[in-house]
């Protein structure tokens, strides 16, 4: 065997080898957003988010009215991120085997043949999920909680990177089932979609106008995104002091007044790595206090189960985490 070969075969473990760096993922979500934005007018914050919850792996809730390209992000997103996507339309008579699968006979091969459902798949989409029955609803705890499925007995793990990116309307309320809170906490943000400014409503009837059809390419692909993750998880530093600021806001949504049911500690957790994440994506190894104030409201607000005095006076979950916020001391 040449030297170059051995040198080859030598190489190609190093390689395996490499890992991610937060700089590395910095420049990596810059080329998503990038190319996100040729398809987008606004919502920076709302991608933002999106890549926190893939990155930190969580789920997100979107809230908004119809019209205003819920469906179209996700999408934007998982083909930037290069990362199967499928979307299930929640209805009343949605059953849970319409989402996760079932068996089904055979009668050439006198066996069962299991049929997957949409939820085998990287991003899902679960559009209007309020209006599907609780029972409907509940099959996508298990996915969303431990990243599997079990059908009829069998156990079955969803290919990583698996992403819920869930939709919901808040203006029409008739017969929708409203998200138990079991089934909300799970969701590691849920954003609230505003309609567009004047400004961006203009850039869009222009987009359309032009008539140009604007392709979003693969940036990077399934592989890379979990070793993203990984990075995440096991390399971001955080200390003791910034853990305990992030107890301190979640205990202190358990003593408020106005709230009956206050933060869990999966709400430390999901604090915790949406954090880790959005350090990684600014590139560095370390949390700043800063990066848990810039997840803190979407992360906590609807976690909270308000009082009826305090819902009356048009308090909402989001406003008192800005409360908290405001009174808890900070870290040096």
């Amino acid at each position: 065997m040449s030297k170059d070969k051995a040198k080859g075969k030598q190489a190609e473990p190093e390689r395996e080898r490499v890992t991610l760096t937060p700089k590395d993922i910095q420049a990596i979500w810059k080329e998503v957003y990038r190319e996100i934005q040729k398809v987008m007018i606004g919502k920076i914050t709302v991608v933002e988010d999106l890549m926190i919850a893939l990155l930190g792996e969580g789920h997100i809730l979107l809230e908004g009215v119809p019209g205003i390209a819920k469906t179209h992000l996700s999408n934007a997103f998982a083909t930037a991120i290069g990362c199967t996507f499928k979307r299930a339309q929640f209805t009343p008579d949605l059953l849970p085997s319409d989402i996760l699968g079932t068996n089904i006979y055979d009668p050439k091969s006198g066996t069962f043949k299991m049929r997957r459902g949409p939820i085998f798949t990287n991003i899902l989409l679960a559009d209007e999920i309020n209006r599907s029955p609780p029972k409907t609803q509940a099959a996508l705890l298990e996915a969303m909680a431990e990243k599997q499925v079990s059908i009829e007995g069998t156990t079955y793990k969803l290919d990583p990177p698996f992403m819920v990116i869930a939709t919901q309307n808040p203006v029409e309320q008739e017969g929708t089932y409203p998200l138990p809170e079991a089934q909300m906490d799970r969701f590691m943000f849920k954003l609230i979609l505003e309609l567009p400014s004047p400004d961006e409503e203009l850039g869009i009837i222009k987009l359309k106008h032009e008539g140009v059809y604007r392709r979003v390419e693969k940036k990077v692909d399934p592989i890379t995104v979990v070793k993203m993750q990984q990075v995440v998880r096991d390399s971001i530093h955080i200390t003791e002091e910034v853990m305990s600021y992030i107890r301190d806001i979640v205990v202190r949504t358990r003593t408020d007044a106005r709230v009956l049911l206050g933060g869990s500690p999966r709400a430390s957790i999901a604090l915790l790595n949406a954090s880790k994440a959005w350090a990684a994506m600014n590139g560095r190894s370390y949390v700043i206090p800063d990066d848990v104030k810039r997840v803190l409201k979407w992360g906590i607000g609807h976690r909270l189960q308000l009082a009826a005095e305090a819902e009356l006076e048009g308090t909402t979950g989001y406003l008192v985490m800005e409360d908290i916020e405001a009174s808890t001391p900070v870290p040096v």
